[in-house]
């Protein structure tokens, strides 16, 4: 069994998921897991999702270079530092009760706060506005009903990827950066993922399908992109 610094090992005593004890008991055993064992020992088609489990909890992990079992080069995930351990992260996400998603679909409507697009309420998804990596627990509980927002599935994948890239997850934590962004904020920002960057969402519902049609057809003509092609009329009538 592998030598784990007291202060992780304190922390982990804190965890009861069965995800990352999955990973946590792994590593624990072996001193690394890689995504190769977490997708066959364990069926985790996402890997790096089983290991950000344990981040979640406020556990370090670092991730390293090695062979899998076809000589190629592969991820594998090892305890960091623990002076790294975030010890507001008490436990993980917390799964949301239905009646607080009926408490959000009753004051934000069932519309996605991102695009403006209206949806079935099934299609929306909880999302806190600044990430659990960021607030941890401070910002997690459904007495905080204005911390949340509901946003596609869709939406819900740009936004992971983007915070996940972004320097102030990864290693600033500052709140105050999150709450200034497009992710958190989209009626009010001033930057994406601590880029200047600013984004317009729109969705052609119904017959407005035709008008997107026309628009398409002009992009065909011109060999343009309709995101370009928006913009170069803008400048005309702004």
């Amino acid at each position: 069994m592998a030598k784990i610094h007291p202060n992780i090992r304190a922390q982990i005593k804190k965890v009861t998921g069965k995800r990352p004890l999955a990973v946590i008991n792994h590593i624990l055993k072996h001193g690394q897991v890689t995504t190769e064992e977490l997708k066959n020992l364990y069926g985790y088609n996402h890997p790096p999702r089983a290991a950000r489990d344990v981040r979640e909890q406020g556990i370090p992990l670092d991730t390293i270079q090695v062979r899998g079992s076809d000589g190629r080069i592969i991820a594998a995930y090892v305890f960091g530092d623990p002076s790294k351990i975030e010890h507001h992260k008490l436990g993980g996400r917390k799964v949301f009760s239905k009646a607080f998603k009926a408490l959000l679909l009753k004051h934000q409507g069932a519309i996605c706060a991102v695009t403006g697009e209206r949806l079935h309420p099934r299609y929306l998804s909880i999302d806190h506005r600044i990430p659990y990596e960021v607030a941890g627990e401070r910002v997690s509980g459904e007495d905080n009903p204005a911390a949340f927002m509901l946003i596609s599935a869709a939406v819900q994948r740009q936004k992971s990827w983007s915070c996940e890239h972004c320097k102030n997850w990864k290693e600033i934590k500052d709140r105050a950066i999150c709450e200034r962004c497009y992710w958190a904020s989209p009626e009010k920002y001033d930057h994406i993922a601590m880029e200047d960057r600013r984004r317009v969402e729109v969705v052609w519902i119904g017959q407005e399908v035709l008008e997107y049609d026309r628009l398409l057809e002009k992009c065909n003509q011109t060999k343009t992109l309709p995101g370009e092609f928006i913009k170069v009329a803008l400048k005309r009538i702004l």
